[in-house]
């Protein structure tokens, strides 16, 4: 089960690539600009930090955790049944001696039969978290574009980038960085939805 423990770094990776927003608006490109973002005349492009975004968004803190936790539960389950599969395979070794041949054949067979049924069980769940996976990947991507095209009818920038470390842009300038207002903006609007609604009412119980 280690090869499936990175099951849900996929989203930061995914995101990474995704999260570069790239919204052109028609208009007068030499009109001045005075957003949230500081920029001036001439300068309307900000940036949004993806680390920081991803690690201060709600929605994605309890994707990662309900995925996770799902992950977790799915291999102790596995871990169960096969040690169980096991403790029969060991007492089929012990009794085997004292079987008849076809005793011993039909109780192998079904051992066969137990374990490709495991194996199979195993496949079937793994496709239905990444089949999850992929379905919160897609969530995230539109919930974070719907709000940066919302953030931009008022402040009509170009360009909003994707800003993190190692990726394309070598340089940014802070008095550039929206990273924070988008931040509070999309958890304000997470908090407003079923989801992030039932999220905070599960985190108050504990």
């Amino acid at each position: 089960m280690n090869n499936n423990t990175s099951l849900i770094w996929n989203i930061v990776l995914s995101i990474a690539v995704a999260v570069l927003f790239f919204l052109h608006f028609s208009g007068n490109k030499s009109e001045a600009v005075s957003g949230d973002g500081g920029v001036v005349a001439g300068r309307r492009t900000v940036y949004v930090q993806v680390d920081s975004l991803l690690t201060n968004y709600d929605y994605f803190k309890d994707a990662k955790k309900a995925l996770e936790n799902k992950h977790f539960q799915l291999e102790n389950e596995l871990n169960t049944k096969g040690r169980s599969l096991q403790n029969e395979v060991a007492f089929f070794q012990q009794k085997a001696q004292t079987m008849t041949p076809d005793q011993a054949r039909s109780t192998e067979a079904q051992l066969m039969k137990k374990q490709q049924d495991l194996v199979a069980y195993r496949d079937q769940a793994m496709a239905g978290l990444q089949q999850e996976e992929a379905g919160k990947n897609e969530e995230l991507y539109k919930q974070i574009r719907a709000y940066i095209e919302k953030y931009n009818k008022d402040n009509k920038y170009e360009f909003v980038l994707g800003y993190s470390l190692g990726g394309g842009i070598l340089f940014a300038d802070k008095s550039l960085d929206v990273t924070q207002k988008i931040i509070e903006g999309l958890n304000k609007t997470y908090k407003e939805t079923d989801a992030g609604k039932a999220a905070a009412d599960t985190t108050a119980k504990k």
